[in-house]
């Protein structure tokens, strides 16, 4: 587990590099509605060692252009990419009872309907058709797929820590 997570960090975008010569990035935000990144306050690197605060430019295909504090030339840009960008999770909104944050679920115990333990979440993967849990089996060598809808996962209950799925049959 990151330092990021443990500490109750969520990660809400990326830079993906320089935007012209003076200090704009290409910014790549993870948030439900993109512009949202913004609002969160300042955003912190994964290790915690530096903060900034953002302020968007203008929509670019597939990102967002952006001005962060400190940040004044295109080397100090370029010198950021790939960096990713966390906030508390403490600061985002509430969501409703059917939505729920992926590092939420990371970690999770995944029981099956009739109560036995098939592993833990390990990640949630989001290919464009559909979310994907990935469940390190409770053996611990493994992993496996299972798509991430209310079929499949009947039961998600953050309090208890645990997922109750119903994959499905075989064929």
């Amino acid at each position: 587990m990151s330092a990021a997570k443990e500490a109750g960090m969520v990660c809400v975008g990326a830079i993906g590099g320089a935007f012209g010569v003076q200090g704009e990035v290409r910014l790549k935000s993870f948030c439900a509605e993109p512009t949202d990144i913004a609002e969160y306050g300042p955003l912190s690197t994964e290790d915690g060692k530096r903060q900034f605060t953002v302020s968007l430019t203008r929509p670019l295909k597939g990102a967002l252009g952006a001005r962060l504090t400190g940040i004044a030339s295109k080397e100090e840009a370029d010198a950021l990419k790939g960096t990713r960008l966390y906030v508390a999770r403490t600061r985002l909104p509430a969501l409703p009872d059917d939505e729920f944050y992926y590092s939420d679920l990371i970690g999770l115990t995944v029981t099956d309907t009739g109560g036995e333990v098939l592993g833990k979440v390990l990640a949630v993967h989001d290919h464009g058709a559909g979310d994907l849990l990935e469940i390190r089996s409770a053996g611990g060598s493994d992993s496996f797929l299972l798509p991430f809808t209310r079929e499949a996962v009947p039961t998600v209950d953050l309090t208890a820590g645990r997922l109750v799925v119903d994959p499905p049959e075989e064929s």
